[in-house]
């Protein structure tokens, strides 16, 4: 993997070349309890595009490569295609882009695969802009490229993998949130599938007030451990009342492998995204290596294979190649 690109005549060449490459990290969405609101990045794996401007004023998706399955690549119904029609016309580019997407992370995986498909595609293009755009700015085109996917307008996978680090993702802006440098996340992704569309019908129903009470209350205890570097306030706060409950009967294995990263030591464990994959969040990056087998043990045992991958919280988003 080459260095990013960030220095203004590293990018006037590439605007020169008319291509660029950029890759997006795989992120954790929700964190729990921050459904479509909060995320933080994954290291170690993601998705990689290449973006070429052309004169035509259109998108193209030219090739897919990576995935188990062909995905749309009809631009308005492929992730990464609908994010740059929407930057084209809100910016009134007379050119238009090319597109070729090298996928990374497994589809129907909670590890935000749509997301940095979409991502990847509006930081390459950005880099072609005569004056390229902040990355707040690239937010609602990621948004529209997002909805493509979920059939909804959420950040938690898109705002860190935009600004790195765990983000809270409103729909108008992104926070960036401190995170102690120490604190690392586990994930680990069964061998299964888990489409984010029957995830969310899960979802359906009614919700008495006292989860939503509940749920702020967490939500409100890990921001503030965060901000504060205090794991007994995000210890006290990373228990998911409001969506876990429901989706939890999804995941084969789920009861076990969260039980297995808590015994571990993990200040929380909860459902990455839509599922199946599962995040545990440890004070150190030793902890959570050492945490690894038994949860991808007790996935074992529900006759899942399983990958496992251990990165910093506030790990760096998506860059140019």
């Amino acid at each position: 993997m080459s260095a990013a690109i960030d220095d203004p005549a590293a990018r006037a060449q590439v605007a020169l070349q008319r291509q660029a490459v950029a890759f997006s990290p795989a992120s954790v969405g929700n964190v729990g309890v921050g459904f479509d609101i909060l995320g933080h990045p994954l290291a170690g794996v993601g998705d990689t595009v290449g973006v070429r401007r052309i004169a035509a004023p259109e998108v193209r998706v030219a090739a897919i490569r990576g995935a188990p399955f062909p995905l749309p690549t009809e631009a308005a119904r492929n992730t990464a295609g609908a994010a740059l029609i929407a930057m084209r016309e809100a910016l009134a580019l007379p050119f238009g882009f090319e597109v070729e997407i090298d996928k990374g992370i497994a589809l129907g995986s909670g590890m935000g695969g749509s997301a940095a498909s979409c991502v990847a595609a509006l930081v390459a293009a950005n880099a072609l802009l005569e004056v390229p755009l902040s990355r707040q700015a690239l937010y609602p085109f990621a948004l529209a490229g997002e909805a493509v996917a979920s059939g909804g307008r959420h950040g938690d996978n898109l705002g860190p993998m935009l600004l790195g680090g765990l983000v809270l993702a409103t729909a108008d802006r992104l926070v960036p949130i401190p995170v102690p440098g120490a604190w690392h996340s586990l994930l680990v992704h069964p061998d299964a599938v888990l489409e984010t569309r029957r995830a969310r019908e899960a979802l359906q129903g009614n919700y008495a007030l006292k989860e939503f009470v509940a749920q702020s209350a967490n939500l409100a205890l890990v921001l503030a451990g965060c901000h504060a570097g205090d794991p007994e306030l995000v210890r006290a706060g990373l228990r998911d009342v409001l969506v876990e409950p429901r989706r939890a009967p999804l995941i084969a294995g789920f009861d076990a492998a969260k039980a297995a990263a808590l015994e571990a030591g993990a200040m929380g464990a909860s459902i990455s995204g839509a599922g199946p994959s599962v995040f545990a969040w440890f004070e150190s990056r030793e902890r959570a290596r050492a945490a690894a087998p038994a949860v991808q043990a007790a996935f074992a045992g529900a006759g899942f294979d399983s990958q496992a991958w251990v990165s910093p919280i506030d790990s760096p988003g998506a860059h140019l190649l």
